[in-house]
């Protein structure tokens, strides 16, 4: 029975919490976009503008990427245990995630 109720919450978890990652945007052509706008600039605080706003693109995308890698993780141990339903959640957050970190 313990079983089957973590497996439940576990669904419950995954389900909310992918839930606002669908808003997010394609951080890594973010980066990109205002590390190559930096790279154009000459001024220094032009540079440091962009520079900071591709930094936290490019951390945001490494977050979804470690959440992609641990969702994966949770589908092939879910998968392995035989729970196709939260094996099949747990890729589609993955997905996402990998999608969010683009």
């Amino acid at each position: 029975m313990n079983m089957k109720l973590s497996t439940l919450l576990a669904g419950i978890v995954l389900s909310l919490g992918s839930a606002g990652v669908y808003a997010e945007e394609n951080h890594m052509n973010e980066a990109l976009k205002h590390a190559e706008a930096a790279a154009k600039l000459s001024d220094g605080k032009g540079v440091a503008q962009h520079a900071e706003q591709a930094k936290k693109h490019a951390k945001t995308a490494d977050e979804h990427l470690d959440a992609g890698i641990k969702s994966l993780e949770n589908a092939i141990e879910h998968g392995n245990m035989g729970h196709g339903d939260m094996a099949q959640k747990a890729a589609e957050e993955a997905v996402t995630h990998i999608k969010a970190a683009q």
